[in-house]
């Protein structure tokens, strides 16, 4: 029913309603005085019921789909990305040069809780060996560097998997902070997490950035170069760009 044709029948309504009240027992009065049937809340009104019912934070970042949903699984997709970079001094400033490593393969899953935020978790697993350097743009020299990544800095042999476990989640205005569990290099660090977020009902997308020191994870950053003048920095930096879509739907059977 349209708005204008709704607001005279709400206001006939009332004015029977009023007339009525006098000759009416209690339990007719009652039911007389119940809310309008002809007025519905507004989308905008239900959805901030829906935000007003959550533990905290505002989850306007959550589609409104998901609302009766008791928990909801997400597996991370190929159109995910996973970067680190490093610094003329970084990682691999050896070299002399700025360099972009990526994963090329990793595996990820969300468990999320519309109702209950801070219940939901996630869990992202790197194979290490396919972590390769995409910069400078020199092929032999990206070779050498991704070769000298793998065995001289993640000894992939020995640690063939980099994890990222979340361990605490809070919402936020725009998604979520979250302690995380980093292990590297066998080591395992608990990390902070600034996620921006955005949950539908059947794709998710996620992002974060955040830097930890080698050292941390028992890495001694590279020390070379003529008379041991080029020092590595202890700072890298990683990006992630997640996209995962709700298991079981068609475009995650096509992922596989």
């Amino acid at each position: 029913m349209h708005t204008r044709t709704a607001r005279p029948f709400a206001t006939l309504a009332a004015q029977v309603c009023g007339l009525l009240l006098s000759v009416m027992t209690p339990q007719s009065r009652a039911q007389c005085q119940e809310r309008n049937p002809f007025t519905t809340p507004s989308a905008e009104s239900a959805v901030s019921d829906l935000h007003s019912s959550r533990e905290s934070g505002d989850s306007s970042w959550v589609a409104a789909e998901l609302s009766d949903a008791d928990s909801v699984v997400y597996r991370l997709i190929p159109a995910s990305h996973l970067q680190v970079k490093t610094g003329k001094s970084g990682l691999f400033g050896f070299a002399g040069h700025e360099h972009l490593i990526e994963a090329r393969a990793f595996s990820g899953t969300v468990v999320f809780f519309p109702r209950k935020l801070a219940s939901s978790h996630l869990q992202v697993i790197v194979p290490t060996d396919s972590l390769r350097v995409l910069s400078p743009p020199d092929t032999a020299e990206i070779r050498k560097l991704t070769a000298a990544m793998r065995s001289d800095v993640l000894h992939t042999s020995q640690y063939p998997e980099i994890r990222l476990i979340s361990k605490q989640v809070t919402p936020t205005s725009d998604g979520l902070k979250m302690v995380g569990a980093l292990t590297l290099t066998g080591q395992t660090r608990e990390i902070p997490l600034l996620i921006k977020f955005q949950a539908g009902p059947d794709t998710l997308k996620a992002s974060t950035s955040f830097s930890v020191k080698q050292t941390d994870f028992g890495i001694k950053p590279y020390s070379g170069g003529p008379a041991g003048t080029v020092k590595v920095a202890d700072k890298v930096t990683f990006n992630i760009k997640a996209v995962a879509v709700r298991q079981g739907s068609a475009s995650t059977r096509a992922s596989r």
